[in-house]
């Protein structure tokens, strides 16, 4: 029976919300698996922190218990500061053996001998923080977790230059959270106004595209378009758009989302000389991927007076549901800079909304102004993501570090490369790569395949008569397949993005097989109408 479904009713949705229609129609028979690639959730996770985190909880409730011991009553108290260290480290030699003991020993002899960090404060931040019995203070983050993460922060972004002290970093709730509070603090501060101009890199993470144009910021969009011809890096002369002096911020993702792939080194020396001539441009870059890539190197590494940064622990190590991430600035910064030059009136404005949490507003930092308007100022005093949050954060960047090996990024990469391989060897086509390639997501190009399985007129001919929102429903009807549409992600042809990061590599082979089918019945029907 053929499909008379109204398929164009469809186009407006964000991708993330078709894909539930899609989920519905690919679950629709109990005779097969769901197959559901649109998602970026990763099905591989680090255990190693995980298990450090367990066992630093089992230390710490051991210590809480010390108090109040004598009513019996499972009420514990603060871990006593006396001899603490002591403690741990017997705790360490009895229960060597036991998973993530063993790291957290090790953990805490790298805070020492290579990062310099007082240990024993260090171990009372830590057994506070997994117990959750403190408001986070400072709010912004802990004090210790910070100079942690900043260390793993300059080493996975390329930019060991610069020195922990040049830099503040706002722990917050993943890269969602971090989003939502730099496009709330910008129009707050009068860094964005309605009506201004925003430049865009695209393809991007689709609520980059949908945010800017709600009724609460009404920006106007200036997509920075990659060029596929160019293995998605984009040309000089859709970044020189960014030399116009009205485009007030730059906002991508690095690697990018979904063509995953890192810009290069040509386009970075690009765009640090648009920064000469454009000292007042605000880069936003969203760099979650980043740890994926080989020799990567953000933005916040070549243009760190400009850039903010944001950077999310979910996908690399398996933790979306802890909800992870941090928004870095470095001391001196333009955004800073801009706040201060803002017209008299504005700075008055924003003084009083400021003035209950500090005497001095005007000097107020943005990156502390975030932390406020996170919590509508007013509660700033209960501001900061939860301490035990905090803890999992710190040992996820730890073990990293400490892998001198890069033996986990290696397994990642192997995991997530072979998908991709089975993936396209099954459609038929080969997986073409560079050195810039990251392969967390894959775009499948509806023309290029049609292109290179067949010949250029069946490629003309599916693009002029076949709605691609069609071909997403019927290969999850058919064959349970769920992809997203590129168009969600402002990709500007035809094609469906496939997350490479959440089904097993045989389960990418079926889905190639799927695409593969669907491709041979449409080029019958061209065929047959071609007669």
């Amino acid at each position: 029976m053929k499909n008379t479904t109204d398929f164009s009713k469809y186009a407006n949705l964000s991708p993330f919300e078709l894909k539930d229609n899609l989920i519905k129609l690919a679950q629709s028979r109990a005779d097969r698996v769901m197959l559901n690639a649109g998602r970026g959730n990763p099905n591989f996770l680090a255990t190693f922190p995980r298990q450090a985190f367990f066992q630093l909880g089992v230390f710490a409730i051991q210590e809480s218990e010390m108090s109040y011991s004598y009513l019996n009553e499972g009420v514990g108290g603060f871990p006593i500061k006396a001899g603490l260290t002591g403690r741990f480290e017997h705790f360490i030699r009895q229960n060597y053996q036991t998973p993530g003991v063993a790291f957290l020993g090790k953990a805490f002899s790298y805070i020492r001998d290579q990062l310099g960090l007082d240990e024993n404060k260090f171990l009372q931040e830590m057994v506070e923080g997994i117990l959750g019995c403190n408001y986070p203070v400072p709010d912004r983050m802990l004090t210790l977790s910070e100079e942690v993460v900043k260390s793993y922060v300059l080493e996975q972004m390329g930019a060991q230059y610069l020195h922990r002290d040049e830099l503040d970093l706002f722990a917050v709730e993943g890269g969602t959270a971090a989003m939502a509070y730099i496009f709330n603090s910008m129009k707050e501060n009068g860094l964005i106004e309605k009506g201004d101009k925003i430049a865009i890199g695209a393809p991007i993470f689709t609520p980059y595209l949908e945010i800017p144009s709600l009724n609460d910021y009404q920006l106007v969009e200036v997509l920075i378009n990659s060029d596929p011809n160019l293995n998605w890096q984009y040309p000089e002369s859709e970044l020189r758009k960014l030399e116009d002096p009205s485009i007030k911020a730059f906002f991508l993702v690095n690697p990018s989302n979904p063509p995953s792939v890192k810009i290069d080194n040509k386009s970075l020396k690009i765009i640090a000389d648009i920064v000469k001539k454009r000292p007042d441009l605000i880069i936003l870059t969203d760099d979650v991927y980043g740890t994926f890539a080989d020799n990567f190197q953000s933005l916040f590494a070549i243009c760190p007076k400009n850039t903010i940064l944001v950077y999310s622990f979910s996908k690399y190590f398996g933790a979306t549901g802890w909800r992870l991430g941090v928004i870095a600035l470095s001391h001196d910064n333009v955004i800073d800079k801009t706040i201060r030059a803002l017209p008299s009136k504005t700075r008055k404005i924003l003084d009083k909304r400021y003035s209950s949490i500090v005497t001095d507003p005007e000097n107020l930092k943005f990156i502390d102004r975030l932390v406020a308007d996170s919590r509508a100022v007013a509660l700033n005093h209960t501001a900061g993501l939860s301490t035990p949050q905090q803890v999992q954060m710190v040992l996820f960047a730890l073990c990293e570090m400490m892998d001198a090996d890069q033996s986990y990024k290696a397994t990642l990469k192997t995991i997530i490369r072979r998908r991709a391989a089975s993936l396209y060897q099954h459609l038929g086509l080969k997986h073409k790569t560079d050195e810039n390639n990251v392969d967390y997501y894959t775009l499948i190009d509806l023309e290029h395949i049609c292109r290179e399985l067949y010949d250029d007129k069946f490629a003309k001919w599916i693009l002029k008569n076949k709605n691609p929102s069609e071909m997403l429903f019927r290969i999850a009807d058919e064959a349970g397949v769920v992809l997203l549409p590129g168009k969600g992600f402002a990709v500007q042809h035809p094609s469906a993005r496939a997350s490479l990061a959440n089904l097993n590599e045989y389960q990418y082979a079926a889905i190639g097989l799927s695409m593969r089918k669907l491709a041979q019945e449409y080029y019958d029907e061209y065929k047959t109408k071609s007669k």
